[in-house]
């Protein structure tokens, strides 16, 4: 196995039960092999960003795995369809979103998988989760969070307290 690295992940549902979604993607994604769920942060909620459909519930997970990017896209997929996800079009309303956000300091462009994630330092719905966590991250080509989040802050997106949905 490979040396471990930190890799974030995103969450997003906004299609059935949100929360519930997101919590078995938690447990899930701390179930794969090689890998550790060291922290999520808390959900947020959102409008679907060049989308239709209902409000996104949205949330960010800190893991260290020892599986390549491509490993671990697999199995982050795999989780997606366990739980029901559909892929009918692009940017289709859905039960559970996973996306490889970073992977260690990887810098990756291939059909199957591009890292960093090449919407990621656009988008507040996974800029303040991440912020949350780690505002001093650096996302290779684009700055820390914290700076990418200045850009984007005309984009709506709420911290969810515990108990609401």
């Amino acid at each position: 196995m490979a040396e471990t690295v930190d890799a974030w992940v995103a969450l997003g549902a906004n299609l059935g039960e949100r929360r519930t979604a997101l919590t078995a993607a938690f447990t899930a994604i701390a179930k794969l092999s090689h890998t550790r769920l060291i922290r999520h942060s808390s959900l947020w909620a959102s409008p679907p960003l060049d989308a239709d459909g209902p409000d996104y519930l949205n949330a960010v997970a800190l893991l260290q795995t020892s599986l390549d990017p491509f490993e671990l896209l697999d199995a982050l997929q795999s989780i997606e369809l366990t739980l029901g996800r559909t892929r009918s079009y692009r940017n289709a309303p859905r039960t559970l979103d996973l996306d490889l956000l970073l992977h260690g300091r990887a810098v990756l462009d291939t059909p199957t998988l591009t890292l960093p994630h090449p919407r990621m330092a656009t988008r507040a719905f996974v800029l303040r989760p991440l912020a949350e966590l780690a505002p001093d991250l650096d996302i290779p080509g684009h700055g820390t969070v914290r700076q990418c989040l200045a850009h984007v802050a005309d984009q709506p997106c709420e911290a969810i307290p515990e108990t609401s949905t």
